[in-house]
């Protein structure tokens, strides 16, 4: 039981990482109807940044996301106003293939940049002891730090004023307009935020995971996973489906291997595209 315990709760751990990640890609997909298969390299992009933040000038991760984030968010808004914005009203494909052609630009300069080497951030280690129960400091610092994230992002889409009007866009983007909403701004901070908390995620799995130009690829196949649990679109199902995935991918590389848990992830993927394709909060097309 306390083995199992302490399973299920390195999986949780592990899934507030990807809550982080997979909330971004939601909140383009709910306001723009834009699935952004860049997405992952912007986790790169932030990992890298932490990287160096914390090599050449020995800068705390933690504290460095008050350096990323800012311009992650700027990269964000430059990629919706110069690329995005011309293929929102675009059908579906038309955004996937500019969004691949994204992804493969930056992941080639990254390795044209940074080369091919694997390189990692030696922030934390250890763990800590509570009972019987071990928790890896690195994954429960990560844990932490993502939850606040996640709940501040959730807050602004909740209370603010611009968080309503992002709502209001992902609803209708032509009532929003008739109501005085600038929705082209919207976009671009729905953009800008969520390409700051796929760099966010970044610097957070730079001291968990190695960090290398193709990094991104990986952790998109899982943030797709996610936000297919928990529903397209909707920023609670994203925070829901990555708790389950974190949880069932820890089970899966106990009991297995860690290559068979990939394959586990994926075959839970297909079992709910079957039997609920809308995800846990998603809602039915008619």
């Amino acid at each position: 039981m306390v083995t199992l315990v302490q399973v299920v709760v390195s999986g949780l751990l592990l899934g507030g990482v990807y809550a982080l990640l997979a909330g971004g890609l939601t909140l383009i997909f709910g306001v723009m109807r834009v699935i952004n298969l860049a997405h992952g390299e912007f986790l790169m992009l932030g990992a890298y940044a932490s990287f160096f933040l914390f090599a050449r000038l020995g800068l705390n991760p933690i504290l460095s996301l008050f350096l990323s984030m800012p311009l992650m968010f700027g990269v964000g808004w430059i990629a919706q106003r110069v690329l995005i914005s011309r293929v929102v009203r675009a059908p579906l494909l038309t955004s996937l293939l500019l969004t691949y052609g994204v992804s493969l630009a930056l992941t080639g300069g990254a390795q044209a940049t940074f080369t091919n080497d694997f390189r990692s951030v030696p922030f934390l280690s250890g763990a800590l002891n509570i009972g019987e129960l071990a928790f890896s400091v690195p994954r429960l610092v990560a844990c932490v730090t993502a939850l606040v994230l996640t709940g501040a992002a959730q807050f602004f889409l909740s209370r603010t004023r611009w968080g309503k009007a992002l709502r209001a866009t992902a609803q209708s983007a032509d009532v929003a307009l008739a109501c005085g909403i600038d929705i082209d701004r919207a976009r671009m901070i729905a953009f800008g935020i969520a390409t700051a908390l796929a760099g966010a995620a970044g610097t957070l799995t730079s001291f968990l995971y190695t960090v290398y130009p193709e990094m991104g690829k990986t952790f998109m196949l899982k943030a797709f996973a996610v936000i297919v649990l928990g529903g397209m679109g909707s920023f609670p199902g994203a925070f829901l489906g990555a708790l389950v995935l974190g949880v069932i991918e820890s089970t899966a590389s106990y009991v297995t291997t860690t290559q068979i848990a990939e394959a586990v992830i994926y075959i839970t993927l297909l079992a709910m595209l079957l039997l609920r394709p809308q995800g846990f909060f998603g809602v039915k097309e008619a």
